[in-house]
């Protein structure tokens, strides 16, 4: 824990446009994303000597991704299978690696023509690998709408909260992406735009639901000391954590709360990654929560402690105090699987967020996707090295 706390920073973030239809492949994406990410930290393809990724069979890999850019040798290289899951810790993981001295370089990309090529959840080709889907199929319980909509419904039930409260968190997300020139929906929307939107899965209307969405984004992960010497002011990874057990589908009794949906596996993870980082809630300024919808949000803000379980849908009500999204995350930026929560922490923590800088952001969380469908998840602190 005490050698890698601050051991590692990221020196540098690259993305390429978003859109509903990039145009080029998932290689020309994760390299163009790749060395706007090595120019922000004034490196070049000569200095990097790892690369990592995670995919669900709709990116590039790295050992293909490495001679297109023409790196000179990989010692060290991550593919790993999941969603948004494992996003974070694929950045984790290559931080580890520059802890211990296999590699000085890392980028970390998530490539995906999520809209014009791969759409989430589309039954039009084979179900995932995925033991558990065969019992999930015949039914026709395929997409990710569907699924979260069943635990949001048991939040619902157990602790009263309301559609209007999951719609506020789009509203306030929404006018955060209205000051971000990279976000895909940058028109204010209200609550009662909200409640207009269609259903897609109840309780979830279109503006419940992430953006489908072509892009990618790219970190530049080295030692902190190397990062003192770059471009950028450096951005310390302070703490991470990731892990899980069963999912929902196949083994609730083993999940954090044994049968209870409305706890996540963010709330196993919590308290090692703050240990980690030698922080708590309290000292979070901004936080980056994955919200593949808005009630992702909403049961993090509890199972990261922010409030108390049952409690999420008051603090988004009030108003909250704690800068979330700030970006307008995936329901308004754009999906690109993770690692945009990441990249725009490290614009807080620099302070070159514009219009939408949290004043004064010293420590971020940024998450994964908490425990659902897939049984694990992951998640970053970040400090800023001041």
């Amino acid at each position: 824990m005490g050698s890698f706390r601050d051991a590692t920073a990221i020196a540098g973030v690259g993305y390429t446009p978003f859109s509903k239809n990039s145009g080029v492949s998932t290689l020309t994406l994760a390299a163009d994303a790749i060395l706007a990410a090595l120019d922000d930290a004034g490196l070049t393809v000569d200095d990097v000597d790892g690369l990592a990724t995670h995919r669900v069979g709709d990116s590039t890999p790295p050992w293909v991704v490495a001679p297109a850019l023409g790196v000179p040798e990989v010692s060290w290289y991550l593919d790993q299978f999941g969603g948004g899951s494992v996003s974070h810790s694929v950045l984790a993981q290559a931080a580890m690696a520059v802890a211990s001295g296999v590699a000085e370089t890392i980028v970390c990309y998530r490539a995906i023509n999520a809209r014009s090529e791969f759409r989430m959840g589309g039954t039009g080709r084979a179900p995932a690998p995925i033991f558990d889907v065969q019992y999930q199929a015949p039914y026709g319980y395929f997409a990710p709408p569907q699924q979260f909509a069943m635990y949001a419904r048991a939040h619902m039930n157990a602790y009263g909260t309301t559609e209007e409260q999951f719609g506020r968190i789009a509203v306030r997300q929404r006018a955060n992406a209205v000051k971000n020139p990279r976000a895909l929906k940058r028109d204010p929307i209200t609550l009662d735009d909200y409640l207009a939107s269609r259903w897609i899965a109840e309780p979830f209307r279109l503006l419940d639901c992430c953006l489908e969405t072509d892009g990618a984004c790219a970190v530049v992960i080295t030692s902190r000391e190397r990062a003192r010497d770059l471009r950028r002011p450096p951005v310390l990874i302070s703490g991470a954590a990731w892990g899980g057990g069963d999912s929902f589908f196949s083994g609730a009794g083993t999940t954090p709360a044994g049968t209870d949906f409305t706890v996540t596996e963010a709330a196993r993870i919590a308290p090692r990654l703050y240990a980690m980082a030698g922080v708590g809630p309290e000292d979070i300024d901004v936080a980056e929560l994955y919200d593949c919808f808005t009630y992702s949000v909403l049961v993090q803000l509890e199972d990261y402690g922010f409030c108390k379980k049952g409690e999420g849908g008051p603090y988004v009500e009030a108003g909250g105090g704690l800068p979330v999204n700030t970006h307008g995350g995936f329901l308004s930026e754009g999906y690109v699987h993770g690692i945009n929560h990441v990249a725009e922490a490290v614009s807080q923590l620099r302070g070159d967020a514009g219009d939408r800088q949290v004043n004064g952001a010293e420590v971020a969380l940024s998450t994964s996707q908490p425990g659902y469908v897939l049984a694990g998840t992951s998640a970053l602190i970040l400090r800023s090295d001041s």
